[in-house]
């Protein structure tokens, strides 16, 4: 008997508000797929929201999220540190167990999971520059 297939990877992009952006992110976050999610993200922010309002809000939600592994959460921390430089709010919903283990392990949870202080968004945007 073989072993199961993995979950294809997979990002379904909605605008579920006139400044929020949510990002459903399915299958395996790793080494092939943290690119993608970066790249995607960033196109995103790039772009204005609707009648050219900045975004305020990207919310993540990992509900269908199967796999994490130690690739992905560097994708995870570009991606928080490219919406402090934008000035973007980043949420991480629906987070399965081993994802929040992922990040507790790691130190990360409260860098990934509170707001920027005041200031931190132009340092991030001043170290993005250089």
């Amino acid at each position: 008997m073989s072993a199961p297939l993995p979950e294809p990877f997979g990002i379904t992009v909605a605008e579920t508000g006139p400044t929020v952006l949510t990002a459903r992110v399915a299958g395996e976050l790793d080494y092939n797929s943290g690119d993608e999610l970066v790249d995607t993200v960033s196109e995103l922010l790039a772009r204005p929201g609707p009648a050219g309002v900045p975004w305020q809000d990207l919310r993540l939600d990992f509900a269908e999220l199967t796999r994490l592994d130690s690739m992905g959460l560097p994708a995870l921390l570009m991606i928080r540190r490219r919406t402090g430089a934008a000035r973007v709010g980043l949420h991480l919903d629906n987070r399965p167990g081993f994802l929040d283990r992922m990040l507790t392990v790691t130190h990360t949870y409260d860098h990934l999971t509170e707001p920027p202080a005041r200031g931190q968004d132009a340092e991030a945007a001043e170290a993005d520059a250089h």
